[in-house]
């Protein structure tokens, strides 16, 4: 399924990510889910919510650096392999993944965010 992603830049201090996620909330919008990679200096914020054009307006105007793209979220088998298995599909079809990141609880299904230039080729992947 296409959806769309809210990157932040958010430097890498104390409270900082507190105050993203208190404009998010102030301005109504849900959190999916998300994913912080650091270094020293700043965060990189990335968050799947339920109105992201909301999200990203609401964060800029509080003077967040936010961009809103596109990402695939792929359900797999929660089962010992299977994310495996289907990296192995994609670099057969030429796939680049640019990140991922994911969340399995104890369902039968585990859920996957990819960045990829190839959404297409994912998607007829996935139906197959």
């Amino acid at each position: 399924m296409l959806s769309k992603q809210i990157s932040v830049f958010i430097e890498n201090r104390e409270g900082r990510l507190g105050e993203v996620l208190s404009v998010l909330r102030e301005n109504g919008v849900n959190i999916l889910s998300l994913s912080l990679a650091d270094t020293s200096d700043y965060g990189l914020l990335r968050i799947i919510v339920d109105k992201p054009e909301e999200g990203s307006k609401a964060l800029k105007e509080k003077g967040f650096s936010a961009k809103v793209s596109d990402v695939l979220i792929v359900e797999i088998n929660h089962e010992v392999g299977a994310l495996s298995h289907l990296m192995e599909k994609l670099a057969k079809a030429g796939v680049n993944i640019e990140y991922m990141y994911g969340l399995s609880l104890h369902g039968e299904t585990a859920s996957v965010i990819i960045k990829t230039k190839d959404y297409q080729k994912v998607q007829e992947i996935m139906k197959k």
